[in-house]
């Protein structure tokens, strides 16, 4: 039997002309990703963010920011994505969605099928010298960064910052307005595995609903936005995600 929650989403996913996913750490922890915040697993647990991953921290120390961030990459190497990447792929093939505005820097949306995906928080498949500006694949660093190699620009020497988005920077100019404009034209905006607690992340989905939309919220743990959620499943997002579309395509 299929729960009222799940039918409450399929219909509401059915009746919309224009649906847009926004998604967080939570959809990638099923594919062995970390979330940032869990005691003792997140990967702040063991990690003050501002001495590691701020652009003032890299600036000064870049050891310590891929000291932390090596074991991830490690990850990224070998994750695949879950039921709840190919589902979000598979809707957009069908036309069943726009976009998908993601707060990950993992890629596992474009590895699952995924075209449009607005990566709020960067990526890690290319990296930038903070000095000059030029920028290269990440893929041919990888062995000797994870070797414990610190990355340098072949052009000026200096250091090779991952496409990430550190504390203290900007988030991408055109990528940020373009999620915005993605939350203005929806009518349902699909919230999958967000804490929503980083801005300027979580003011989507009020965005959307200043415009009239609604939101479906799939996440483990609650979020400061429940009570704002037109459906509210908390649940494993690999598991509740491919119940919502399986009741949608049938």
């Amino acid at each position: 039997m299929i729960p009222p929650v799940i039918r409450q989403a399929s219909n509401l996913l059915r009746r919309s002309g224009y649906t847009v996913a926004l998604t967080g750490a939570g959809i990638s922890t099923p594919s062995g990703i970390p979330d940032f915040r869990t005691p003792a697993a997140g990967l702040w647990s063991q990690f003050d963010p501002l001495e590691v991953a701020s652009i003032w921290a890299f600036a000064e120390h870049p050891e310590r920011f891929y000291r932390w961030i090596r074991p991830l990459l490690r990850r990224l190497m070998t994750a695949q994505p879950n039921a709840a990447h190919h589902v979000l792929a598979e809707m957009e093939s069908r036309g069943a969605l726009r976009a998908v505005i993601t707060q990950n820097v993992d890629s596992l949306h474009q590895a699952a099928g995924s075209r449009r995906v607005l990566e709020l928080h960067g990526h890690t498949r290319a990296a930038t010298c903070i000095d000059c500006g030029f920028e290269q694949p990440t893929a041919p660093m990888l062995p000797a960064l994870l070797s414990g190699a610190l990355p340098r620009c072949p052009r000026c020497g200096g250091w090779l910052k991952p496409n990430v988005i550190l504390y203290g920077e900007l988030l991408p100019y055109d990528v940020l307005r373009a999620a915005q404009q993605e939350a203005l034209a929806c009518e349902v905006m699909l919230i999958v595995g967000s804490s929503l607690e980083v801005l300027p992340a979580a003011d989507l989905p009020l965005l959307a609903r200043r415009r009239g939309a609604r939101l479906i919220l799939i996440n483990q743990t609650s979020t400061p936005l429940d009570d704002q959620a037109e459906v509210l499943i908390h649940d494993d997002v690999a598991r509740a995600l491919p119940q919502v579309w399986h009741d949608l395509a049938d």
